[in-house]
C-alpha cells in the first residue's frame, strides 16, 4: 500500500484597497474586519476551502496568538478561526486538530470532502510560514506596523 503525503498550499489575494487601512484607523473595529483577501487552502492541488472577502486581520490575529502560544508553552495546541461575523453553531470556520504525531485540516466551508491529515511537524511548520509570510505583506501592502494594530483586532480567540 502507498502512502500519501499530504501537500497544503495557502493562497490570498488582497481584495482591500491600499489606502483603505492607514495608522489611524488601528481603533476603528469596522475598518479592520473589512479587510479583506480571497483566501484559499489548496490539498494536493485540491482546492479544499475558498472564501471571497475573507476577514485577514481577523484570522491573521487567531494565528498570532496561537503562533505565540505553542512557542511559550513548547505544545501543540489546537487551532480554531471563528469570525466575528459568522454564527459559530455550525463550528470553527478553520480548524487544526492535533493527534498524535498527525493533526487533520477542517473547515466548515470546504468545497470538496478531502483527505485532511498531515504530519503534525508539516502543517504546524506551513501555519507558522503562513503567519510570518501575512505579516510580512499586510505590512507591505498597507504600509503599517501590526504590532500597533493587533491588540485593536477584534476576535473571539479562546485558548
Amino acid at each position: 500500500m502507498k502512502h500519501m503525503t499530504n501537500k497544503v498550499i495557502f493562497d490570498y489575494r488582497f481584495t482591500s484597497e491600499k489606502d483603505s487601512l492607514h495608522y489611524k484607523m488601528r481603533k476603528d473595529v469596522s475598518s479592520l474586519l473589512n479587510v479583506s483577501t480571497v483566501f484559499k487552502i489548496f490539498i494536493n492541488e485540491d482546492l479544499y476551502f475558498e472564501q471571497e472577502e475573507f476577514p485577514i486581520l481577523e484570522f491573521y490575529k487567531y494565528l498570532y496568538k496561537w503562533k505565540r502560544s505553542i512557542q511559550k508553552d513548547k505544545k501543540i495546541y489546537e487551532f480554531h478561526y471563528y469570525s466575528i461575523e459568522h454564527d459559530d453553531e455550525e463550528g470553527a470556520i478553520i480548524s487544526l486538530i492535533p493527534f498524535g504525531d498527525k493533526i487533520r485540516l477542517k473547515s466548515i466551508w470546504a468545497e470538496l470532502e478531502l483527505y485532511n491529515v498531515f504530519e503534525l511537524d508539516y502543517l504546524i511548520s506551513e501555519l507558522i510560514a503562513l503567519e510570518t509570510r501575512l505579516k510580512r505583506d499586510l505590512e507591505n501592502y498597507f504600509q503599517i506596523e501590526l504590532d500597533k494594530f493587533i491588540k485593536h483586532i477584534p476576535s473571539r480567540y479562546i485558548l
